[in-house]
């Protein structure tokens, strides 16, 4: 069908399911905007990558597993946007206790084999996908593209559908979204320079979406370092530069060797050719990718997230600030969990010890989080956190000497109050 009339398919009152950011269908999107027919269409989905008409009707709710600019752009006029609170595994059960009738998915035109790919894209919707597309009661749409790239799975874990178990097929000619570069804070630099020196040669990393976890990977990539191994819920810029530049060999993960495993992929155009057909990097679905235990089964696995803000306890806040909703949980504690289970991996996570706000210095090191913030990892998986001023591991500490620790980082300009709040912590 073309895009008007698969999107004609859709119901004034209807549920409609959709992947995390590059598995959103970009063309069908724009159909469903020129309708205006809506009064009482569900959307669930997650990071959408552009602006569409449709989020912004007042007949249509969009529930999110993850916000990005758009969907603050949506929060900020009043559209029927709402974060559904889940980490990205649990996308999958959440999706399937709502059951949409249809779902929607961007691939690659079919193959040879008479399949399409899932590109960029494994992440949680695999079984709802097919679900829908055997269920005579339920529509699976597909939009093609001839410039997504064809990627690999892992042999039992399939990122393609074959063509018999899609209902509607929309060929697209949309080009994947370009992520932008992330904006440099001014203590980026010191940061990444402190988290690549706890990295060692051989370790398997996962890094997270930001400035700072990309700097890492630039200074590894640089570095005199190798022998890395990739098992990372996002493949970024960063990780296809240390693939170039010959520093990723994953010959000592302990788990899927040879193979650089991830459940999507965001950033350049580069790095879509990249991945186009190589079989260096596998997409598998973030049940797999993003589990605690198969995280720790990798040897000397490294994490290297962001954060918003922590707290002498060790709450870390990395999706909402002031009650304002900025990202989600996404796979954030997956991989703090998974870094912790096992003595030589490690969890790093990275923020500047302070921020301006309103022209004033504020320190993003609390004593206790101030109201608002709401807790994305809970202090008993926290590991390392790293700023500009120094790395405080905390694993295994007592109450009083996390606090302790964790307040010698902090900007100078707070350290003092902070060391007097943290001698008071865990004692009665």
């Amino acid at each position: 069908m073309n895009p008007s009339e698969a999107a004609a398919l859709v119901q004034p009152v209807d549920t409609l399911g959709m992947g995390l950011g590059p598995a959103n269908p970009p063309t069908l999107l724009s159909a469903l905007s020129e309708r205006s027919d809506w009064e009482d269409l569900l959307v669930g989905g997650a990071l959408v990558l552009g602006l569409y008409g449709l989020f912004e009707h007042p007949g249509v709710r969009y529930h999110a597993g993850f916000f990005g600019p758009a969907e603050r752009y949506y929060a900020s006029i009043g559209a029927n946007v709402e974060l559904v609170p889940a980490g990205f595994r649990r996308f999958a059960p959440i999706l399937k206790k709502l059951a949409p009738r249809i779902m929607m998915v961007h691939a690659t035109p079919p193959g040879s084999d008479g399949r399409v790919s899932l590109s960029l894209h494994h992440g949680a919707t695999y079984d709802e996908l097919i679900a829908a597309g055997r269920d005579p009661n339920r529509i699976l749409m597909v939009e093609t593209s001839p410039h997504l790239p064809w990627t690999s799975s892992l042999q039992d874990q399939p990122n393609t559908i074959p063509l018999e178990l899609i209902d509607i097929l929309v060929e697209g000619d949309a080009v994947p979204f370009e992520l932008p570069a992330s904006v440099a804070a001014p203590a980026d630099d010191a940061i990444a320079e402190l988290a690549a020196g706890l990295i060692p040669d051989g370790a398997t990393l996962q890094t997270g979406i930001g400035s700072i976890p990309t700097k890492v990977a630039e200074r590894l990539a640089a570095g005199p370092g190798g022998g890395y191994g990739i098992h990372s819920e996002m493949l970024t810029d960063g990780l296809m530069q240390l693939h170039l530049a010959g520093k990723v060999t994953n010959a000592d993960k302990g788990i899927f060797p040879g193979r650089s495993v991830t459940t999507f992929a965001l950033g350049s155009a580069e790095l879509y050719t990249w991945l186009d057909h190589n079989e260096d990097v596998v997409f598998a679905p973030v049940s797999l990718v993003n589990d605690p235990m198969v995280i720790s089964a990798n040897d000397r696995l490294i994490s290297i997230n962001g954060a918003i803000a922590i707290d002498l306890y060790g709450q870390i806040v990395a999706d909402c600030v002031d009650g304002r909703q900025i990202s989600g949980v996404g796979g954030h504690e997956d991989f703090v969990v998974g870094a912790g289970l096992e003595t030589d991996d490690t969890s790093l996570v990275c923020l500047s010890s302070t921020i301006e706000v309103a022209g004033v210095l504020t320190s993003r090191i609390y004593p206790v989080l101030p109201a608002g913030g709401v807790v994305s990892t809970p202090r008993h998986h926290t590991g390392t956190i790293v700023t500009e001023f120094g790395a405080a591991d905390v694993t295994g500490l007592t109450v009083r000497e996390r606090a302790l620790a964790l307040a010698g980082i902090a900007h100078p300009q707070f350290r003092e109050e902070l060391l007097a709040a943290a001698d008071r912590l865990g004692r009665p």
